[in-house]
């Protein structure tokens, strides 16, 4: 079921009300991030938090598209300049800050 996820991602799904769900696979490291982290709030008031299976957020395809574009960037961006990760030389891999309950 999960043999096509990279490691050190995670597959969610995403849809909103009326709306079909879609398969992602995104970055563990999008756990921390403050926009992904709203995004999951959202899913634990709609769900709870205890989800069993897939996580699945529940906002418009093309709204988490946009989040996703916003992370991308930063993520890119944030490799030039650091601003609140402390972690030296890992441009060339993705290094996983604390994942807290989501570990791949």
């Amino acid at each position: 079921m999960m043999k096509d996820v990279p490691k050190g991602c995670l597959a969610i799904r995403v849809g909103g009300e009326g709306e079909e769900q879609q398969r992602f696979v995104v970055p563990v490291m999008y756990f921390n991030h403050p926009l992904f982290m709203q995004l999951l709030k959202e899913a634990e008031e709609e769900y709870g938090f205890d989800q069993k299976g897939t996580i699945t957020i529940p906002c418009h395809v093309e709204e988490f598209r946009y989040v996703r574009g916003l992370i991308d960037r930063e993520r890119s961006s944030s490799f030039n300049h650091h601003h609140h990760h402390h972690h030296h030389h890992n441009h060339h891999n993705q290094i996983i800050p604390h994942v807290g309950c989501f570990r791949a």
